[in-house]
């Protein structure tokens, strides 16, 4: 336990103090938020408290303390034991877990589905339902603007109620849902940002198809599917060359 103290003594303390507010000053050896898993609440993180008071001769460690429920994979704990522990980077960039991969945007909102204090089971059909959220999200930033971001800034300093966020977002439209997508790090990419990324897999895919691999062009053009990007094939009429399009079908 002692390492905690003195670990979150010298980073949040020592080394930033010369960057605080006044008021911050005023409260010295004391952080605003810690956190950890329900698991750490005692005897850990009550031990933390007892000595981090007693050597800084402060009242308290931490004005908030936020503890986690525990993460389940397919409804097992997780742990490299079983072979069902995943790292984030995994998710995004390999077929490690539902044979995809998941963009961020979808992997944020699955966790904002359960309040965090909350067991949290994670699985292939949360991250589909995610993602099938996301994208009527995402349709409804074109319509006329409805409701106002506060909305959301209010449930989220309600201990972050989870609930009332996903029903606010239900509720918003236009300009007001996509500040609020932005503020939730759900906002969907620019045309512009897409597109790089799109044409960058056409290329690789026109490759593969050039070399007969076949499974690669499919892998190529389901995982663009699956993110919401539509390919149509076709030929150029003057050179009979294969040409690829696309468009945003979330």
């Amino acid at each position: 336990h002692i390492e905690c103290s003195a670990m979150a003594d010298e980073l949040l303390w020592e080394g930033v103090k010369g960057r605080l507010s006044p008021e911050a000053l005023e409260a010295p050896h004391t952080f605003d938020i810690h956190g950890g898993g329900i698991d750490l609440q005692f005897p850990h993180h009550e031990n933390e408290i007892a000595q981090s008071c007693c050597a800084n001769g402060t009242d308290r460690m931490a004005n908030i303390w936020m503890h986690n429920g525990f993460l389940q994979v397919e409804g097992k704990k997780m742990s490299k034991s079983l072979g069902n522990f995943f790292t984030i980077h995994q998710l995004m960039h390999t077929e490690d877990f539902g044979g995809r991969k998941w963009p961020p945007e979808v992997l944020r909102l699955a966790m904002l589905m359960t309040h965090y204090r909350e067991p949290i089971d994670f699985s292939v059909r949360r991250l589909e339902e995610a993602e099938t959220l996301i994208r009527k999200h995402h349709r409804r930033v074109e319509e006329a603007d409805v409701g106002s971001v506060d909305a959301v800034v209010e449930a989220l300093s309600d201990d972050l109620s989870c609930t009332a966020v996903l029903k606010t977002l239900s509720e918003l439209s236009g300009t007001p849902l996509a500040e609020a997508l932005g503020l939730l790090g759900l906002e969907p990419k620019d045309a512009g940002e897409v597109g790089d990324d799109v044409q960058a897999a056409i290329k690789a895919r026109l490759s593969a198809i050039a070399d007969k691999n076949w499974t690669e062009a499919d892998r190529i053009r389901d995982d663009l599917l699956a993110q919401g990007v539509q390919l149509k094939d076709g030929k150029d009429p003057e050179t009979g060359e294969r040409v690829t399009t696309w468009e945003v079908v979330r």
